[in-house]
């Protein structure tokens, strides 16, 4: 068992494309704590039921410094005496045969191949160490102040001596230093609303065969391409029909897709390197909207507008969120669901019975980035170039709302692009998908 084997050594592996990129943010953030010992994990698989695993994604802040994928791991950057810092990985080791390891439960025969450390100091353009040695080596390490990010690795937080609201600063900037994405980042982000765009494309071409079965049909239509051309889906898929589409986070997609309604659909595809895509688009499923439904669509397509309008380098990044919200007040007036002025329905806030979330959100390695960043950089913040947004106003009528007309009710519109601010204002990056209701409607007889 112990002989007999090839080496096997990858000696012709290229650094990862964004390792420099990588490089660059480590600089950032050490400029940030200069004299303090960071850890940043990329945390380990959970159990879904006894000897049985999640599927295992890294954390994003250790994807963000590294561009590793590996569970297990950890990045350290060790303060040097000029205010600097010196970064080195830990990974886990490719498994030895000698001790057996290759064929007990962590072993490659179980869960495939691993980099070996010389592999991965090639990949990553950084020192690695073996991960099994980053608790010994932390506790025995010189004093320093040490901050670590918490969450993702109990036996590395019982390992350092750190405060627990420093742990949470150091989080906190991590967060703030995805809020502007590089070049790289924006490439990236670019794949994953081309393949996302294809996915929904998918799916128009299979409605017919979601009619006959259910909503699952167009969850698992979507997926298929996600994992075609990404590494998964960057959430879980709303694929929500009819009174479904009123419910902001529909996930479960059991339910029936009928002609005559309409088909909200929310997903994105995560791109290799676990950038996501969020788009939403809603769809008349027999492929041309009712009077009411595109008198709704529209509206919330004009909101979409002047959200999208409101974006740009310098503005502050609520105005995408009021814009949007202020028209579609307007609209809730002049229906009659709202009654009074509607600049003080808007004041009042009353149209956020029918909106209900916010207008949009930050985007990149989260469907939600940069979430733990202060208010005063984020939602209190201004927009620069780099930054990337989703656009995503909607109108939502629940089915047991009595305040509204009958025939309202069950019926829920959004619509939503990824927006990049640019020098001179914004780009749509999913603009290849249609979004005026008589271009969907083009669009899906093309396919049906």
């Amino acid at each position: 068992m112990r002989t007999g084997w090839a080496d096997t050594e990858l000696h012709d592996l290229r650094p990862l494309e964004q390792a420099p990129y990588a490089a660059k943010r480590r600089a950032a953030l050490s400029a940030r704590f200069p004299g303090e010992r960071l850890v940043v994990p990329a945390g380990n698989p959970k159990v879904r039921s006894n000897d049985t695993h999640y599927p295992f994604r890294p954390s994003s802040e250790y994807v963000h410094l590294t561009g590793d994928q590996t569970q297990d791991g950890a990045l350290v950057l060790k303060p040097r005496e000029d205010g600097g810092h010196d970064a080195h990985v830990y990974l886990l080791p490719r498994s030895d045969r000698d001790n057996g390891e290759f064929w007990q439960g962590r072993g490659e025969l179980w869960t495939g191949r691993r980099f070996s450390l010389a592999e991965g100091e090639r990949r990553l353009e950084l020192p690695c160490h073996d991960i099994r040695k980053a608790a010994e080596e932390l506790r025995d390490a010189p004093r320093v102040p040490t901050r670590i990010v918490r969450g993702y690795d109990a036996g590395l937080e019982a390992a350092v001596d750190s405060d627990e609201d420093r742990d949470t600063e150091l989080k906190t900037a991590l967060s703030e230093l995805r809020l502007v994405k590089d070049e790289w980042e924006i490439g990236e982000m670019r794949r994953a609303v081309d393949s996302t765009v294809r996915g929904f494309t998918d799916v128009v071409r299979e409605l017919a065969t979601a009619i006959a079965t259910s909503e699952r049909w167009i969850e698992g239509t979507f997926f298929r391409r996600a994992r075609l051309e990404g590494n998964h889906i960057g959430y879980g898929s709303i694929c929500a029909a009819g009174e479904h589409a009123t419910i902001m986070h529909w996930v479960r997609n059991d339910g029936e897709v009928r002609p005559g309604e309409l088909l909200l659909l929310d997903a994105g595809v995560e791109t290799h390197s676990l950038y996501t895509a969020d788009i939403t688009r809603t769809l008349p499923i027999s492929g041309t909207f009712t009077p009411l439904q595109r008198q709704i669509y529209d509206a919330v397509h004009e909101a979409q507008d002047a959200g999208i309008s409101a974006v740009g380098p310098g503005s502050a990044y609520r105005d995408f969120h009021i814009a949007a919200q202020r028209h579609l007040a307007h609209r809730l007036v002049e229906w009659g669901i709202l009654r009074g002025d509607p600049d003080e329905v808007y004041e009042l806030g009353l149209q956020r019975r029918f909106t209900m979330a916010g207008t949009g959100h930050m985007l990149g390695l989260d469907v939600h980035d940069c979430a733990r960043s202060r208010t005063e950089l984020y939602v209190d913040g201004t927009l620069e170039p780099g930054m990337i947004l989703t656009v995503e106003p909607g109108l939502y009528f629940q089915q047991d709302d009595l305040t509204v007309p009958e025939e309202y009710r069950g019926i829920g519109v959004r619509i939503e692009d990824d927006i990049l601010v640019t020098a001179d204002g914004n780009e749509n990056l999913s603009a290849a998908l249609p979004r005026t209701a008589d271009q969907v409607e083009a669009w899906m007889a093309t396919l049906t």
